[in-house]
């Protein structure tokens, strides 16, 4: 048995278990601890306002709020300063900004280069960035494993690549891809490097300076965080090639009928009234996490990975994809559709996801038309899985 101390942290999970529903899918959104909650509720009965434009005492406590959360996120990534923030409402957005952003500085026949496991929102906005100007769009190789082939990295970011967009973690593979040796790759050619840490931001605390990436996207929700934000990291200077992309309220310095000018980053890629509350709660979600021990998280995470991988390599006719090294793993069964078996295990109370996890070509590449995800937390223990294994067995007795 490998109980979670953080277990109790987190309300909606005893109220689903109550119900008897087992919750697997946090890769996809995470449960919110009760400081998160505490956050959005006092936030809301406390009084609302605008930020930055309301020149009385609610809204310059609001502002006040929303300011230290920017810097409560930027001690965490180890960024350099707070206006390397940007808020998004999500790491889509975030992507898209930096792709629209940018596209002034490419021309007709530079490369864009990302990895062959991008989830589609690390894909679709240099795809179309690249349809609409004329550039080259490449793709890394992974092994067998699921890890990108380094060797073959070396052979295609080259001096016509102007940007690598690559994911920390894939969200089907499991698998740690190595960015800080791709980063140094696309350094020698003088390119900007773009991380995806959606899902590496929740299973490690990123150290932006460390990685020496450009830039650095994650969404609030799969960090405990309320949905409708997301956070873009940008180096001073690589905020600086940004073009702006949305126009209003907030981003602008002055305007007049035919003119205006604009703010720098980080307001002036916040335009109009931001989701301050959602904001306000992602602060919470990493003081809470401030606040936990790191090194105890990640052990009780591996050991649970270990306990499901045993279990679905010891059943016959399950495959698990790649060989992952945190918290998820997707499988297939042999004969068995994954939306069949999603079906059936949620008819015995067990939330996991079925598809194609918005990563498309990757499964194209894999040959699969699509898998089961379980997806762990910090707040999942061994008795989540027994449960989960128990359903699947019955699950696989009832559909093979």
């Amino acid at each position: 048995m490998l109980p979670s101390p953080w277990r109790p942290d987190f309300p909606a999970l005893s109220v689903m278990e109550a119900a008897g529903l087992t919750y697997l899918d946090s890769a996809a959104t995470a449960q919110k601890p009760q400081s998160v909650i505490d956050a959005l509720t006092g936030y809301y009965t406390a009084g609302t306002a605008n930020v930055h434009r309301a020149g009385h005492a609610v809204g310059e406590r609001v502002t006040e709020a929303f300011e230290a959360t920017r810097g409560t996120v930027a001690r965490w990534m180890g960024a350099a300063d707070p206006a390397e923030i940007v808020f998004t409402r999500n790491a889509t957005e975030a992507f898209n900004l930096v792709a629209y952003g940018l596209e002034h500085r490419f021309s007709a026949g530079d490369e864009i280069v990302i990895s062959a496991l991008e989830h589609h929102a690390n894909l679709l906005p240099w795809q179309q960035l690249a349809a609409r100007s004329g550039l080259t769009l490449r793709v890394l190789p992974l092994h067998e494993s699921g890890h990108v082939d380094l060797e073959q990295a070396a052979t295609v970011i080259g001096d016509r690549t102007r940007l690598l967009a690559v994911s920390q973690l894939s969200n089907v593979l499991g698998t740690w891809q190595p960015v800080q040796d791709l980063i140094a790759l696309a350094r020698q050619q003088g390119a900007l490097t773009v991380i995806d840490g959606a899902q590496g931001a929740v299973h490690q605390r990123p150290d932006v300076h460390a990685l020496g990436c450009d830039f650095y996207v994650f969404s609030g929700h799969k960090l405990y965080a309320p949905e409708g934000v997301g956070v873009l990291y940008g180096r001073t200077e690589a905020l600086a090639y940004l073009r702006h992309w949305q126009y209003g309220g907030e981003m602008v310095r002055h305007a007049e009928y035919h003119r205006a000018d604009f703010n720098p980053a980080p307001l002036g890629f916040e335009a109009g009234t931001p989701a301050i509350g959602a904001v306000l709660g992602l602060g919470a979600a990493i003081d809470y996490l401030f606040r936990l021990d790191p090194a105890g998280v990640r052990a009780h995470e591996a050991a649970l990975l270990e306990t499901l991988l045993r279990g679905l390599r010891t059943r016959e006719d399950v495959q698990v994809l790649g060989s992952p090294d945190a918290a998820l793993a997707c499988f297939t069964v042999a004969d068995v559709h994954a939306t069949d078996l999603a079906y059936a295990l949620s008819e015995q109370g067990i939330a996991v996801r079925a598809g194609r996890h918005c990563a498309t070509p990757l499964y194209q590449h894999l040959g699969a038309s699509g898998a089961i995800r379980v997806s762990l937390a910090l707040y999942n223990d061994t008795e989540d899985l027994d449960r989960f294994f128990r359903a699947l067995d019955k699950a696989l007795n009832l559909l093979k």
